[in-house]
């Protein structure tokens, strides 16, 4: 076993095209040159429009694609070292099963593949079919399966085997709000107990909530790696103003002090303005008779950055800007 001070992934140079049409003559690279590194016990997020590679990149680790060139090491293993596979889980974008099976049945089946004894993989099965939600149908048919419910068992599967790295190809697609929430614990679940997660998504919400640090992808090129406080603007943007009271005399007080118009909230109403102009604005609305509840600063969001960096005009698509 390699030693845990190494990385849990390390990518380098890692290139991939595909060949189109019948004859192949017209390529399209999917992974510019990819250097990566993903530490042990982080939730790393892997972000990027759809199209830009993520999948590829996934495939590739699974062993489902084959890399044109570059080096990766799972777990301190090598790529082809199929040692490090029984340590680690996947879920891919699309899961199918065989649809005649029943959740229980299913996932013995995984477990059989994965040699593990069976006293253990029935608790363990139970134990993550409770997680997921799916005790209910665990001796349904998956042919009466959503698309969510089929997305909680393809989670159940890649930790059957209680991996030290799991790969999560949109882990969110098809879920519900419900859904959406049980799987965001259950990958902060997963970094308590010190397990790596790996998982790519263009739902930017989740990449916020759930990410020690990120990637982001564009057309097969990487653009940036760090903490999202590295990536995003550090400077404050602008702060809003949380006020009550004071009539229109302090709304007018406000928008004289520079601030944009009032957002009215019931008896509250909200205010936004630059920094240099902050404290002008708290003292006039507070002379006109209302008062100052909260001050907000806001800084960008990965929303903003996202859509900046994979190109802000809206009259091309930002999902396939080249360099």
């Amino acid at each position: 076993m390699q030693p845990a001070s190494s990385p849990a992934l390390r990518i380098d140079g890692l290139t991939k095209t595909y060949r189109l049409g019948l004859t192949g003559r017209v390529t399209r690279q999917a992974l510019h040159p990819l250097d990566l590194e993903v530490r042990r016990g982080e939730i790393f997020g892997y972000l990027g429009p759809n199209g830009s590679g993520k999948t590829t990149t996934l495939k590739v680790l699974m062993g489902l694609v084959r890399a044109d060139a570059g080096t990766v090491e799972v777990l301190g293993l090598p790529l082809a070292d199929p040692a490090w596979r029984r340590r680690a889980g996947y879920l891919p974008e699309h899961p199918y099963f065989y649809d005649y099976l029943t959740p229980a049945e299913y996932l013995g089946y995984a477990g059989r593949l994965l040699g593990l004894e069976t006293g253990l993989m029935a608790a363990r099965s139970e134990e993550l079919l409770r997680l997921v939600g799916l005790s209910d149908s665990r001796d349904v048919p998956m042919r009466r399966f959503s698309k969510g419910m089929v997305q909680r068992l393809g989670l159940a599967q890649a930790l059957l085997n209680d991996p030290e790295i799991v790969f999560l190809d949109e882990p969110m697609s098809g879920l519900d709000p419900i859904g959406r929430h049980m799987v965001r614990n259950i990958i902060l679940g997963l970094r308590e107990r010190g397990k790596t997660v790996f998982f790519s998504t263009h739902i930017l919400p989740d990449a916020e909530t759930l990410c020690d640090r990120l990637a982001l992808l564009r057309a097969g090129r990487l653009l940036k790696v760090g903490r999202l406080d590295e990536i995003l603007a550090i400077d404050i943007s602008h702060f809003e103003v949380l006020c009550t009271g004071g009539g229109a005399a302090a709304r007018e007080a406000a928008a004289a002090a520079g601030a944009g118009a009032a957002r009215e909230m019931g008896e509250r109403w909200r205010v936004e303005i630059g920094e240099p102009a902050l404290a002008a604005l708290v003292s006039a609305v507070a002379a006109a008779g209302a008062r100052v509840l909260g001050v907000q600063p806001v800084r960008e969001s990965l929303e903003e950055y996202f859509f900046r960096e994979m190109g802000g005009d809206t009259a091309r698509d930002p999902w396939t800007l080249a360099d």
